[in-house]
């Protein structure tokens, strides 16, 4: 989540579907869908190989030949490409259905030799835009789809290239898909931390001073803040069904690895639902330092308009100065009648306050 300044109305997300009807499995690409590109990673415990802008021929030549293969597809515009790839990896028709359409819920699917996982990514903090992330992982591959460029994956791409012996090299593909995923897990840690020290901020700032800025910004956080758990309670549901399941393309050493992610799941949703408690209790408490500080002028008017109702009648009584009557006011021909006249109603005045003060109103 971006700072109070940068915050912005996001536009509703759309999700794109099949047309009523349409046979199972039938992929139609967005027309906004960005261009697609392919990385090729290969993987040995003594050696990898990275090829950006690959093709088909390169996955065809090499996807039998390393013991593990990662296949990052970027951009979802081409179907062609999209289809020659489940192709090769046999991946299930329902599955790439839901790598297109996208704005699936977070979700693990298990199929007769891959699994089909899909997450979701913050993609771009400022903007309040999500990804979603599908990856697919079998005995010897992960194939992972993102909509667009971007991505958290660069510190499992270090740790691929290191010259250090590490277990990216030396287990296998549920090991890489467990590192994807994670590495996207604890990617929400760094906005949702700012997130809550914004909140600290704009608390702090409401005890020195309300303003009706910090109204706007709160609900804003706490939208943000529901988005969020949209997200992730279901991503926990798909991190403790990838756990538990037997499926044979997790194995025992990997789930033991997925359970600290799972753990750090937990951990964001406590962050989040924290910021969330946070954050309805900093607008309640808004709306009554607002009502409070509305009740105070209020008071101060009410107190001076008190003040001044008796110096207007005295004021309003000494004013009617008729004149050719023996009921005239016998202080008009007073030589010091005006100053008289003054100190008598500060008089009033400083004894009115008194005796607020005296009741505690003031």
């Amino acid at each position: 989540m971006a700072k109070a300044e940068t915050i912005k109305r996001r536009a509703p997300a759309r999700t794109r579907r099949p047309p009523i009807g349409a046979s199972p499995g039938t992929l139609i690409a967005d027309p906004a869908a960005r261009r697609t590109e392919l990385r090729l990673t290969l993987i040995s415990p003594d050696k990898f190989k990275t090829i950006d802008n690959a093709s088909i021929d390169d996955v065809n030549a090499n996807c039998d030949t390393w013991p593990v293969i990662w296949l990052d597809c970027t951009g979802l515009a081409s179907i062609p490409l999209i289809e020659e790839i489940g192709r090769i990896f046999s991946l299930h028709p329902l599955a790439l259905e839901d790598v297109v359409n996208t704005g699936q819920r977070p979700k693990v699917d298990f199929f007769e030799d891959h699994a089909f996982v899909v997450v979701r990514m913050i993609d771009d903090v400022t903007a309040h835009r999500y990804e979603q992330v599908a990856v697919f992982f079998g005995e010897n591959f992960v194939v992972t789809f993102q909509e667009r460029e971007g991505d958290p994956f660069d510190p499992v791409r270090k740790r691929i290239e290191s010259s250090v012996p590490n277990r990216l090299r030396t287990r296998g593909a549920d090991y890489l898909a467990y590192a994807l995923i994670d590495a996207i897990v604890d990617s929400y840690f760094p906005p949702i931390e700012a997130a809550g020290a914004l909140v600290d901020s704009i608390e702090d700032q409401m005890l020195r001073a309300p303003d009706k800025h910090q109204m706007r910004q709160l609900h804003e956080l706490r939208r943000d803040a529901n988005v969020l758990k949209g997200v992730l309670w279901p991503m926990r549901d798909a991190l403790a069904t990838l756990i538990r399941n037997d499926a044979p393309c997790v194995k025992a050493e990997t789930k033991v690895f997925l359970n600290d992610t799972l753990d750090h799941s937990l951990r964001l949703i406590e962050l989040v639902e924290t910021q969330r408690d946070m954050l309805t209790g900093l607008i309640e408490m808004h709306l009554s330092l607002t009502q409070a500080r509305t009740s105070d002028v209020i008071s101060v008017l009410t107190i001076v308009s008190a003040i001044f109702i008796p110096l207007t009648f005295l004021v309003g009584v000494w004013g009617m100065n008729f004149e050719g009557s023996p009921w005239n006011m016998p202080e008009l021909k007073a030589y010091y009648g005006y100053p008289a006249a003054l100190v008598f109603m500060a008089l009033v005045a400083l004894g009115l306050i008194a005796f607020f003060r005296w009741k505690k109103w003031l």
